[in-house]
């Protein structure tokens, strides 16, 4: 890509990466045919389908229209697949599926991102108080359960997402009542909350910090649409203030990134909100903010690489504090060969100002840092390559289109490089 031209226009915000996955994963509860919509064109939910039809459930997808169908067997599997399991952390969440419907699951330890510890320790406590064994047999988590898994009261030592999921979906198909305390609170959960709740499920308190389940003996398949991606939302408002541009972001839900807004409006950028979506104008060099990652509604980790991104071009010094993964901050390595003035410590980044991004060879090493890196080569002088582009891939549908569309220049050389 070559930097220097300004982000102006409309682009659509599909459903949410962090949601569809784990809706995919929820049809396994129930025989018959799911249905999801907004699905995006994402390379991760080519490999979750793959996870599912490895478990006997038939998968037919229209990418172009957004539409996913989920047929799934009276008996699904209960061993999903190694290989593919490895690929994406989020196929972690067929355990609670399975072990709550066919009483065991064996799923492989599983991979994603180079983004730090994620420790599945809170899974397993809690699946163990619904009534399961778990055990790890040459790198596969086995959990298998005797009979029906019991209610529990739950208390998570940490608002783990995955751990949320997992066990909310387990605990829908328990016997009596589950509650979750400490419990994350993502739109995406709540999307989740809301899909299983259409099946039949009985769950109060969506969106907040305590579940109580009622479990029910059975559950059926519906249609659902998947909630908008408030992380691609928030990718391109951001693009939008860096560049000094325009965008109207449709479907953008601002209510799942009111902090986020917030910060950029606090960084000089004009929001507007609307009822299809929120548009960003970006005026100037931005000023400089400071950022506090936490669980929702804090600020998102998901958003991290790219705030570092605009503080790289803002006007004073920032301090960015990561709490949720210790190894977010490889991508400053790659955005400090652009000329970016970063100093790490621990959990911190310090920014300060520089005088231009200078365009290079950088390479991709998760989804949210390859998005990060192409909005710092939006801005840098001359060209910037970006490498190992399939991350990218996993978490943004037509990302180049979209960017070229938004009167980026920007195109695609291979399957491994951007620009």
């Amino acid at each position: 890509m070559t930097g220097g031209t300004r982000l102006a226009g409309e682009v659509a915000v599909p459903g949410a990466k962090n949601s569809v996955l784990k809706l995919m994963a929820a049809s396994l509860l129930a025989a018959g045919r799911t249905m999801l919509s907004a699905v995006p064109d994402i390379l991760d939910v080519s490999v979750m389908s793959k996870v599912l039809a490895g478990l006997g459930a038939t998968v037919e997808r229209d990418a172009a229209g957004g539409r996913l169908s989920i047929e799934v067997p009276q008996a699904p599997g209960v061993a999903a697949d190694g290989e593919l399991v490895r690929q994406i952390r989020a196929s972690v969440a067929v355990l609670g599926p399975l072990v709550a419907r066919r009483g065991e699951a064996r799923v492989a330890l599983p991979g994603g991102d180079a983004i730090g510890s994620r420790a599945l320790d809170i899974h397993v406590n809690g699946l163990t108080k619904l009534g399961a064994l778990v055990d790890v047999e040459s790198g596969v988590l086995v959990a298998r359960c005797s009979g029906r898994l019991q209610g529990a009261s739950i208390w998570l030592d940490f608002p783990s997402v995955g751990a949320t999921e997992n066990l909310l979906m387990a605990g829908v198909l328990a016997k009596g009542t589950t509650v979750i305390d400490n419990a994350a609170q993502e739109p995406e959960i709540a999307d989740l909350c809301a899909m299983l709740t259409a099946m039949g499920g009985r769950i109060d308190g969506a969106g907040s910090s305590t579940l109580i389940i009622d479990g029910v003996d059975q559950l059926t398949s519906v249609e659902h649409r998947t909630v908008a991606d408030r992380i691609v939302a928030g990718t391109y408002a951001i693009g939008a203030l860096m560049t000094g541009g325009d965008v109207l972001i449709r479907h953008g839900q601002a209510a799942h990134l009111s902090i986020v807004l917030e910060k950029l409006v606090q960084a000089g950028a004009e929001v507007d909100v609307r009822d299809d979506g929120f548009r960003v104008v970006g005026r100037g060099q931005p000023r400089s903010i400071d950022v506090v990652t936490l669980p929702y509604p804090g600020f998102p980790t998901d958003l991290l690489p790219q705030i570092i991104a605009l503080e790289s071009v803002s006007r004073g010094t920032s301090l960015i504090t990561e709490n949720i993964f210790d190894s977010r901050f490889a991508f400053c390595r790659e955005l400090h060969k652009l000329g970016a003035d970063l100093r790490t410590d621990g959990h911190h980044v310090i920014v300060r100002p520089t005088a231009r991004l200078s365009g290079t060879r950088v390479t991709a090493s998760d989804v949210r840092a390859g998005a990060g890196l192409v909005l710092a080569g939006l801005v840098a002088d001359g060209v910037t390559e970006v490498s190992d582009v399939h991350h990218i891939d996993r978490g943004y549908a037509r990302f180049v289109e979209n960017m070229t569309d938004l009167g980026a220049d920007i195109r695609r050389v291979s399957d491994r490089a951007v620009a």
